[in-house]
């Protein structure tokens, strides 16, 4: 290996290892892959032992790859259980937000906060063999009985149901329909979607594997740069 390979090969690795994202070169264009995987850490430090993704650390990320003129495309990769509320929704927003062509893939799992997050990309894709649970909003720890408490569930529940239905095909009615499902989960309420029933329903918009993701990616930015024009120069804005 040449040394410039070679230095590029650790560089990569080096990335990997701190961040868990890679940047890669292909066909003329640059794209940041991003994972999303176990569990989302929001304003609570999760135990040691729980593989998380740290929300404070890919908010940079996700600016740098809207900012970097370099960067043509963000590829979102999900195999996630969920995580806090809040911080899954910050993610989600600023991915919906960028202008840049985004295409998000569920591995495995997109549950709970999940969800928001696999939709909130310009086109998402999930493997056959993933699934995705939708359920209500639940809070660990002493919680107040009392009327305000179920309010502010209820307006929580809100945001998440009012952003996954602007952001997909699935009617609001429909969403909360499956997350209010009490026949499915033995020990919980709402719905397991698998990759197929997940396309169906109108949650994601097709099934796929990465292969198909990094096509319709590199089809997005080509439609770009095209409708741009050869002659104007890359804004970091745009």
């Amino acid at each position: 290996m040449e040394a410039p390979e070679q230095e590029g090969w650790c560089d990569q690795q080096k990335q990997i290892n701190e961040s868990g994202s890679v940047v890669t070169h292909s066909n003329g264009h640059t794209i940041h892959c991003l994972t999303i995987i176990g569990q989302i850490e929001g304003h609570y430090i999760s135990p040691s032992q729980n593989k998380t993704t740290k929300y404070e650390h890919v908010i940079p990320q996700i600016v740098a790859v809207e900012e970097d003129p370099e960067i043509d495309g963000l590829l979102m990769l999900l195999n996630t259980v969920g995580g806090d509320v809040e911080a899954g929704l910050a993610l989600a927003e600023l991915v919906a937000g960028m202008k840049k062509p985004t295409v998000s893939l569920v591995l495995g799992g997109g549950h709970s906060i999940g969800v928001p997050l696999a939709v909130a990309a310009k086109r998402s894709f999930i493997a056959e063999s993933a699934s995705m649970t939708i359920h209500p909003v639940r809070m660990n720890g002493l919680v107040l009985g009392i009327p305000q408490t179920l309010e502010y569930f209820r307006r929580m529940q809100d945001r998440i149901t009012n952003f996954v239905t602007q952001n997909s095909n699935i009617t609001k009615e429909r969403f909360t329909t499956l997350s209010m499902n009490t026949q499915e989960l033995v020990m919980d309420v709402g719905t397991v979607l698998d990759g197929p029933d997940a396309v169906e329903e109108g949650l994601i918009d097709s099934l796929g594997s990465l292969s198909d993701a990094m096509d319709c990616l590199s089809s997005m930015i080509d439609k770009r740069k095209k409708k741009r024009g050869p002659g104007r120069p890359k804004k970091k804005s745009d």
